[in-house]
């Protein structure tokens, strides 16, 4: 596929969202969750964010502030998820 051969696509909106990390917990521990409970992640502190868009994980990436918001730059785009690329 070349970039022009896209421009359909361009206007189509994804869902993407940054994750920060992930944990698992039991009922119990939902049900007792309150305000300032501490959640611990399995990912390291500093570690990348992970950036997914429409349930696939696309890239690696950090927090910045631009202006008065928060962002992410991409520090890593990851290969496609299968070997199968689209030709």
């Amino acid at each position: 596929m070349t970039p022009a051969s896209l421009a359909p696509l361009h206007d189509v909106v994804c869902k993407v969202e940054v994750m920060l990390g992930t944990a698992s917990m039991s009922v119990r521990e939902c049900v007792r969750l309150r305000r300032d409970s501490i959640i611990r992640l399995n990912q390291p502190a500093g570690g990348d964010l992970r950036v997914v868009v429409n349930g696939i994980a696309l890239a690696h990436g950090e927090i910045v502030i631009v202006e008065d918001s928060t962002a992410i730059r991409i520090t890593e785009v990851l290969s496609p998820p299968s070997s199968e690329v689209a030709e």
